[in-house]
């Protein structure tokens, strides 16, 4: 990994601990995939664009109804748990 890969990571992840106000570490916990039978959804401001099939990164289960996880473009946003299947 180049320098400036690296540092548009660690800004990348900087920006998503300010905007979800996320203390500690990013670790991932497991991984999860979108339901294949699920529709693709566009993002909101703080949800993840969807798309069937896809391999998320669980960062964190936040309540009952939602996840917060990272895609593979390392973005961030919740994502709702009934379309999420283990792995």
């Amino acid at each position: 990994m180049t320098l400036k890969a690296c540092k548009k990571e660690e800004k990348m992840d900087r920006e998503f601990q300010k905007k979800f106000k996320f203390k500690g570490s990013i670790s991932v916990l497991t991984q999860m995939m979108v339901d294949p039978a699920a529709t693709e959804k566009r993002g909101r401001v703080k949800n993840l664009p969807l798309r069937p099939g896809e391999i998320l990164d669980v960062i964190q289960f936040t309540n009952q109804e939602q996840i917060l996880c990272r895609n593979s473009q390392r973005r961030y946003g919740y994502v709702p748990r009934a379309v999420m299947l283990p792995l």
